[in-house]
Order: C-alpha cells, then sequence, then structure tokens
C-alpha cells in the first residue's frame, strides 16, 4: 500500500487546529544592555540553584549563555538526559513545550521551568490527544511509535518514543520482529523511515511547518550556483528534498557532517537557529542556507521556528525572578509517557554495547 494512501485513508479526520504565530519581536539590546542582562541571568542562576539547557534552534545568545554557565546545548532528548543527570534541582529549558515536558517525565522531582509555556510545536499542536487516542483505538493490532516532538498526552498512548537519530534502527528493529507500526506524527519523517526499512506504516497526517517550507525546484537551483557544496537536510523535510541530500540526518548528525567532512560549502536544509553552533564549530566552512518561500512570502516559518523564536534572554530573566512557567504533568500521565521513552533509552544504550 503506498504510503499517501496510508495517510489519507486513515487520518482523514485529522485536522489542524492550531495557527503559526508570527515571529516576535523582541527589543533591541546595544552589546552593553546585553551582557548586563546576560551577567543579571547568570546570578539568577547561581541563587536559585538552577541550569539551563538549550536546543540548538534557540537564539545564539541563549545557547553561548547555557554553555557559558555549565548547561547544555544539544537536541531535544540529550537536553533532558542532561537535566536529568545534573544535580540542581531547578532546569530551565530553552526551547519548546514538549521539550520541557519530557524533562519532566525523566525528573518528575525537579522544578522545570520555560521562558514561555505557549512556545509549543507544529508537531505536536497537530497531533490533539484525544483524536490521536481514538486513532489507536481505531488500529489495536499495531505497535505505536511516536516522535519525540509530541505531548506527554500522547506519549502516554505509544509504547516507543523515538527520536530522529534512533528512528531507523528502532524500526528496523520492530520490522524484523514482525510487527505492525502506527507512527505519528511528521508524515515525511514516517515516509523517510519507510523508504529505508521498507516497513509497513499507517501514518498521522503531521508535518513541520519548518521543514515544509523547503522547496525541491528552488533547491536545484542554489545547487547548480553552488556545484561543490554537500546538501544536508533533515528527515523531516519532503520527500523531494531529501532526494536531492548527501547527507539525511537529525540536528546533531547534520552539525557533525559540517565538522567531519571535507566539503568548504554546504546547503543546510534545517531551521536556521543550528547555524550558530555549526559557525562556531567549523568557523572556516561556507554555511548555505536552504531556499523556503523567502522572506516577504507566504512561508510560515520562512526557515526558522516561531515558536523557538518565543525564547529570549528577556522572558529568561523573569522566569528566573518569579519562578513562573513551570511545567506540570498529571503523575498517571508522565506514569505512561515514561515507558516508551525509557524503553527507547535501553535499546540505544543495548545499541552502544553492541
Amino acid at each position: 500500500m503506498a504510503i499517501s494512501s496510508n495517510i489519507a485513508q486513515d487520518t482523514a479526520t485529522q485536522q489542524r487546529t492550531f495557527e503559526v504565530p508570527k515571529h516576535p519581536q523582541w527589543p533591541l539590546l546595544d552589546e552593553g544592555e546585553k551582557e548586563a542582562l546576560k551577567g543579571r541571568i547568570k546570578q539568577l542562576l547561581i541563587e536559585k540553584n538552577a541550569v539551563l539547557v538549550a536546543h540548538y534552534y534557540t537564539d545564539g545568545d541563549l545557547q553561548d549563555l547555557a554553555e557559558e554557565t555549565g548547561g547544555c546545548v544539544s537536541d531535544s532528548l540529550e537536553m533532558a538526559r542532561f537535566g536529568h543527570a545534573h544535580d540542581a534541582p531547578t532546569l530551565v529549558v530553552a526551547g519548546v513545550r514538549f521539550m520541557g515536558e519530557t524533562a519532566k517525565i525523566l525528573s518528575p522531582e525537579k522544578r522545570i521551568l520555560m521562558p514561555d509555556l505557549n512556545a509549543t510545536c507544529s508537531l505536536d499542536e497537530g497531533c490533539p490527544p484525544d483524536q490521536f487516542s481514538d486513532f489507536c483505538k481505531a488500529h489495536p493490532e499495531h505497535t505505536v511509535v511516536v516522535y519525540a516532538n509530541t505531548s506527554a498526552a500522547v506519549k502516554a498512548h505509544a509504547d516507543w518514543m523515538v527520536t530522529s537519530s534512533i528512528a531507523l534502527p528502532i524500526v528496523q528493529h520492530l520490522k524484523e520482529k514482525g510487527e505492525k507500526i502506527l507512527w505519528a506524527p511528521d508524515k515525511h519523517l514516517g515516509r523517510y523511515i519507510q523508504d529505508v526499512t521498507g516497513v509497513e506504516m499507517l501514518m498521522w497526517n503531521g508535518s513541520c511547518v519548518v521543514h515544509e517550507e523547503f522547496k525541491s525546484v528552488a533547491l536545484e537551483r542554489i545547487r547548480k550556483l553552488h556545484p561543490e557544496a554537500a546538501v544536508l537536510v533533515h528527515p523531516e523535510s519532503p520527500a523531494d528534498v531529501i532526494e536531492q541530500a548527501d547527507v539525511v540526518g537529525s540536528t546533531t548528525a547534520l552539525i557533525n557532517a559540517v565538522t567531519t567532512m571535507e566539503n568548504e560549502e554546504f546547503i543546510v536544509a534545517t531551521d536556521d537557529g543550528i547555524f550558530h553552533k555549526m559557525a562556531l564549530l567549523a568557523p572556516d566552512k561556507v554555511l548555505i542556507e536552504a531556499p523556503t518561500a523567502g522572506h516577504g512570502a507566504t512561508c510560515e516559518s520562512c526557515g526558522h521556528c516561531p515558536w523557538m523564536a518565543m525564547n529570549a534572554l528577556q522572558n529568561l530573566e523573569m522566569v528566573l525572578k518569579t519562578g513562573s512557567n513551570e511545567i506540570h504533568i498529571d503523575e498517571a500521565i508522565r506514569e505512561r509517557a515514561v515507558i516508551p521513552i525509557q524503553r527507547m533509552l535501553d535499546f540505544s544504550l543495548k545499541q552502544k554495547r553492541i
């Protein structure tokens, strides 16, 4: 059965129920103001016995601040792992809401704060727990595999949670066991996994507003202008963009590619927040943004997640001052949601031992 048929037949009732916010306009700070603000935040982190973790897609100032204060800059799972292992009782998560929830799931005893609780994710928003529960109940013979970009309530319905870096080996493992797979929420990542593994999936009809914007025709044109450039693509991108990639991989994998490959130029198709870390690790490389619909056009993200953009130095200071924006998860949901996450962690550990 074709992938498109799986999506069309089994997700016909799934409707997009969210609006994409406009990118917030934070007041511009001169260098003196910025350094003073960062200094106040550093002092607050000490006073509150807190540690800051930031995602690769957040603003570069937040990434720098996390590393300068002994925190962590990484992908969503490593953020949660780091927070779980750190002895600080308060974890401040600069990212989007599912990342804060994952941290709380793994560290229920810690206080988890976020600069803005409204910073969510199109994949999360596009997969409402009640609709997803009905989808799972309609296919009880399937093993439920969900991407990390989902709410705690959706994870509570899953058998496995995966990140983009470990999705392929886990799905291959399930295929070898003869299991039928129900996948959610990203149809592009699901299609990529299905193409590589040959597994049959029922798929939720979701996508990331950032990666949905990358355009194959425009990518072909820019490749002609930079014929020696390696094309790095996140698997949440549409299939016709993935087909042009030299490397398809997770956020961390794409960063590693820039540092290890011999190419001097790279065309990168993922959230442009990644360029901060890439430029720090490979300052001699030329980094080129893969084309979207372009600024001023009708695209909703233009290469950067509008929810990630809700994180800033200003609201980070405020949340540390007030202790507001704390993540809370119903304990019954948390106890169910931790099962698919722990299953993935155990699988990852076993793989490393092989």
